[in-house]
């Protein structure tokens, strides 16, 4: 009689499906991006970008180091929209990285799952004072110039965090279903 072993495979990175799947949603919010997005000139535009990384950290599960590609990857997207140059590689690295630790925690509401919204508005607060934190600092710090103010931010922050929340919560589920996701 021999030893009987089991043999247990971990998941070693993200499945060619993850990749394909985060891809497409990246896609999808420079899609949202470009053609909702121009719809507002405040000096600041909504970023649907953050929508759906926020959507597939959630439905994918990566690491901190999966998350932290996710949203470099994310800020590169940004970089072929008109606006602020490579701030999105700051904001959306932290947005994104702020998820996948949001991500995991059991937010329910009996047995309904509050985790999409909260985590997705919170990371979306992350990303856009992130932004905002590191625009003040790289073009007003010391300068003798008039900056525009933090409120007209504000405004957009709060309302591309409510959206995106919104988004991702309704989403979530469909999604989480068709990948045959736990």
């Amino acid at each position: 009689m021999s030893k009987r072993e089991v043999v247990v495979n971990q998941k070693k990175g993200l499945s060619i499906t993850d990749v394909i799947f985060v891809g497409v949603l990246l896609a999808a919010g420079a899609v949202l991006k470009f053609f909702v997005g121009n719809l507002f000139n405040a000096g600041m535009k909504p970023n649907f970008i953050i929508a759906m990384y926020c959507l597939a950290i959630l439905v994918i599960k990566p690491n901190l180091k999966e998350g932290l590609i996710i949203g470099l990857l994310a800020g590169i997207i940004c970089q072929f929209f008109p606006g602020t140059p490579y701030l999105n590689l700051v904001s959306e690295i932290v947005g994104a990285v702020v998820m996948v630790i949001l991500a995991r925690l059991p937010l329910n509401i009996k047995k309904f799952s509050i985790t999409p919204i909260v985590a997705t508005f919170l990371s979306t607060l992350a990303s856009g004072f992130a932004f905002v934190g590191v625009m003040y600092l790289v073009f007003y710090a010391g300068v003798n110039i008039k900056p525009t103010p933090l409120a007209v931010f504000l405004g957009i922050i709060f309302g591309t965090a409510f959206i995106n929340s919104i988004i991702v919560q309704v989403l979530y589920i469909p999604l989480k279903l068709a990948l045959k996701k736990e």
